[in-house]
């Protein structure tokens, strides 16, 4: 199916097509926002939860949309505070704790859904104990290899703060997995 977002943008406002305009919207952007989630929370299950719940905030805001960023941009950020609000409600509810984040490179070894290796677990788990926005600005940067003028625009936070909190990242990253040497 191709997409063609100017002419989806369209059919978004119209009431006749707009439902299957934002199926084509869902199908495009599925995969893409279901790694950037899976990066942040990790776990199969809780990715995919996100993943709904920023498709079902995306369709009810999608009134709100004006166009200033492209179509990624705005899906891209609805995704992230998800992502964040997730992970913030399972601290809150102390769901996730340091022990638990011990045990995450075996976890995600014994995940079917996980093709990674012993290394690539590590460095999850490494990344798990990050706080929230350098999880993410390293995530974004790691993984997707965005510009910081890109995440400045998704995240709302200036470049120099951004590339300061991915240096903190990459820091505690390596002092982390320098354990495991």
């Amino acid at each position: 199916m191709e997409y063609n977002e100017s002419e989806i943008l369209k059919e978004l406002k119209n009431e006749q097509t707009c439902r299957q305009a934002f199926s084509k919207i869902v199908e495009h952007y599925s995969q893409p926002l279901y790694w950037k989630i899976r990066h942040i929370v990790v776990e199969h299950e809780d990715t995919n939860d996100i993943l709904q719940n920023t498709f079902i905030k995306a369709w009810n805001k999608i009134d709100n949309f004006q166009n200033k960023a492209s179509l990624y941009t705005w899906l891209y950020r609805i995704a992230i505070n998800e992502s964040l609000d997730f992970i913030r409600s399972q601290k809150n509810n102390n769901n996730i704790s340091t022990d638990q984040n011990d045990g995450l490179a075996s976890r995600l070894l014994a995940d079917e859904y996980f093709d990674g290796d012993k290394i690539q677990a590590r460095l999850q788990e490494a990344i798990s104990r990050l706080p929230d926005v350098q999880r993410s600005v390293f995530c974004l940067r790691y993984y997707d290899e965005m510009k910081y003028s890109k995440m400045s625009e998704i995240l709302g936070t200036s470049e120099g703060a951004l590339k300061a909190s991915y240096h903190l990242a990459v820091k505690k990253i390596v002092d982390f997995l320098k354990l495991y040497d």
